[in-house]
């Protein structure tokens, strides 16, 4: 009977699917929705109406239920991050239903809101710094975006207008981007849409090796493959482990994984503390197939 071996599907393994496509998608679509605005379009009761509608159901919802998403998925750091993103939008949606009708927010108020959120964003970028490169820059997008914001709130200037529309489009830009590469890349296996390693790296503790062991079954699966379940004597099979690492004692793995009872082997004395020679057990086969191959992933 075959025994599925669960370490989590993939990369995610919360209670619900990735929420992050969703969030993002959402800031996406109401990004296009209030960039023509910066170009002087939609101005009116129908424009503002149109895009605070846009603003509640994917600014507002789609991060909203993200950020819960991610809770649930036990994921403090994106759940805070698109639940506060999404009471932004709820806000922002207000003004634009509200500006339709000639109703507008405090500017001091706003300036005040925004600078505290500028502060916020400069050390969101440093914690996305450690998820990817383009996660980093969209968040230097973010803080660029917010600089303007507040340099025209203190100034008065409209110098800065073109910018943040700048800024905008390049943000709505990137959205659709990781979007994309949260959807299409595990779907095709293939990272299609790239979004780059991290510009830091977390200090962590000590880590288990896996080379040693993956190696072993990576030789003893290519055997089983062109011998069936014939064992393979110990002297060849440290032999093609030497190859391309470096020297290291194996039998402690190899006992280890017998132990488990993912190899079978033929010992050379009757204490069977010597190895004459090993192959996988179906079990192990099995392990193999779902860990390295991920056989039950489509």
């Amino acid at each position: 009977m075959i025994r599925k071996v669960e370490l989590g599907s993939g990369s995610h393994n919360g209670i619900f699917g990735n929420p992050a496509p969703l969030g993002l998608l959402g800031l996406s679509v109401s990004c296009a929705a209030v960039i023509p605005f910066s170009f002087g379009y939609g101005t009116n009761v129908a424009g503002f109406t149109t895009a605070g509608i846009y603003a509640l159901t994917f600014g507002a919802f789609c991060q909203l239920f993200a950020g819960l998403m991610d809770f649930a998925n036990k994921n403090s750091y994106g759940g805070t991050v698109f639940t506060a993103f999404s009471f932004n939008w709820f806000i922002n949606a207000f003004f634009f239903l509200g500006a339709g009708y000639g109703l507008k927010p405090d500017h001091h108020i706003l300036l005040a809101v925004e600078s505290v959120l500028l502060v916020f964003f400069l050390f969101l970028t440093y914690g996305f710094g450690f998820f990817s490169k383009l996660f980093f820059y969209f968040l230097i997008d973010i803080d660029l975006l917010y600089i303007c914001k507040v340099i025209k709130g203190l100034s008065g200037t409209t110098i800065l207008e073109y910018p943040i529309a700048v800024f905008s489009i390049v943000l709505m830009l990137i959205s659709i981007w990781l979007t994309l590469a949260s959807l299409i890349n595990p779907v095709s296996g293939k990272e299609i849409f790239k979004i780059g390693g991290p510009v830091f790296l977390a200090h962590r503790g000590r880590r288990f090796d896996w080379t040693v062991r993956r190696k072993i079954f990576e030789i003893l699966y290519n055997f089983w493959r062109e011998n069936a379940f014939k064992e393979i004597p110990l002297a060849e099979f440290e032999k093609r482990l030497k190859t391309g690492m470096a020297p290291k004692n194996v039998v402690p793995e190899l006992f280890y994984l017998l132990e488990y009872g993912a190899l079978s082997a033929t010992y050379s004395d009757e204490k069977k503390s010597e190895i004459q020679s090993i192959r996988l057990t179906a079990a192990g086969i099995d392990l193999y197939e779902q860990l390295i191959l991920k056989k039950y992933e489509f």
